[in-house]
């Protein structure tokens, strides 16, 4: 919206054509979501603990985990509406990424609130059954995947990248949909698998969105995707706001979500949050890409793949509780311990996945 207005008001004022600057305009949409979360954070607080929204604990995980009872969740809904209010305002409207974008992080976010609201609201223990939950993802990523298909104006848009290999590029035709739907789907619900300790799952988030907002920059400047050998996506670079938008947010929920937390994001945050990472890494064609800067969301989800398969077929665990955070925990790692290892490692992983832009 504001870039928008400055954009006309230009033409009266010369100096106001600073913001078509696509630089400029991360950082203010950074700032301003960061300011958002921060200033609306103790209020947001406040109000779930007067409503009584507070989490509820599981009697088979670690007993340290029984003092979190109660503490306001559905927290989520604060980093949506800081990443909506600066992306609304400092991105190109006319964008249809950004809307896309928007939509499935909206979309998303409403199928986690609903899963939160019968959990701690209407004390449905199980929420909203995994059969609707995942029907709902499945229609809402399915929907983005064709209209990203149907709406493709170049080949690159719907190839698939291959990272290290400067000319290996696949045409999918069809089969894009099927990757796009399982990116989206798979990553929301693995950022949901990894949201279960204190920040743990917050900050990857934001290390591996401003990795992909990096990305989007270049993939939608025709002469450094040259240079690198990416794919030149027209209108990508503008994924870029959204993008430092999220980290913004995601800092400022960080503020009060640190251990010991003083607010949990909920299904409300998690599902979002995935499916917007999702949904950039396929715009940007770094999927791949994404499956190695997210390693730790990979990790946590193969991890109780692997549980719930081996006690079916043997009756045995392997890991002392699933997902593998718990393990660690369980084994007696210190809750903080367990969550700056994974932010270590994700931030190895963020690097490696980004020298994959150079190493072709």
């Amino acid at each position: 919206m504001l870039y928008w207005l400055a954009d006309y008001l230009s033409q009266y004022m010369s100096t106001l054509a600073v913001f078509k600057y696509l630089t400029l305009r991360a950082i203010l949409g950074i700032l301003t979501s960061l300011s958002i979360s921060l200033l609306l954070g103790p209020m947001v607080i406040r109000r779930l603990n007067d409503m009584q929204i507070g989490q509820a604990v599981r009697d088979d995980g670690p007993q340290s985990h029984l003092i979190k009872a109660g503490t306001p969740t559905m927290g989520g809904a604060l980093i949506l509406l800081s990443i909506f209010t600066s992306t609304l305002l400092w991105a190109d409207l006319s964008n249809r990424y950004v809307w896309v974008v928007l939509a499935v992080t909206f979309l998303f976010g409403a199928v986690g609130w609903v899963d939160d609201y019968r959990k701690v609201v209407e004390k449905h223990s199980q929420g909203l059954s995994a059969r609707w939950k995942y029907f709902w993802q499945s229609l809402i990523g399915l929907s983005a995947a064709v209209f990203l298909f149907v709406s493709a104006t170049s080949p690159a848009e719907t190839q698939l990248i291959v990272p290290f290999f400067k000319s290996v590029a696949w045409d999918m035709g069809i089969f894009y949909v099927v990757l796009t739907y399982l990116v989206i789907v798979g990553s929301s619900n693995a950022v949901n698998l990894t949201d279960g300790l204190d920040g743990l799952a917050i900050m990857p988030t934001v290390l591996v969105g401003g990795a992909l907002g990096v990305i989007a920059y270049l993939a939608g400047n025709i002469e450094f995707a040259s240079y690198l050998h990416i794919p030149y996506i027209r209108g990508a670079g503008e994924l870029v706001i959204f993008c430092t938008a999220l980290g913004g947010a995601g800092l400022g929920f960080l503020w009060f979500n640190t251990y010991p937390a003083q607010i949990f994001m909920g299904d409300v945050g998690s599902l979002a949050l995935g499916a917007a990472l999702g949904i950039v890494a396929v715009i940007v064609r770094h999927e791949i890409v994404l499956f190695i800067m997210g390693g730790i969301f990979v990790l946590e989800t193969v991890s109780v793949i692997l549980q719930v398969a081996s006690f079916k077929l043997t009756g045995k665990r392997i890991f002392r509780m699933a997902p593998i955070h718990h393990h660690f925990e369980l084994k007696g790692w210190p809750e903080p311990r367990v969550i700056v290892r994974f932010w270590i490692i994700t931030v190895m992983l963020v690097l490696f996945g980004l020298a994959t832009l150079k190493l072709r």
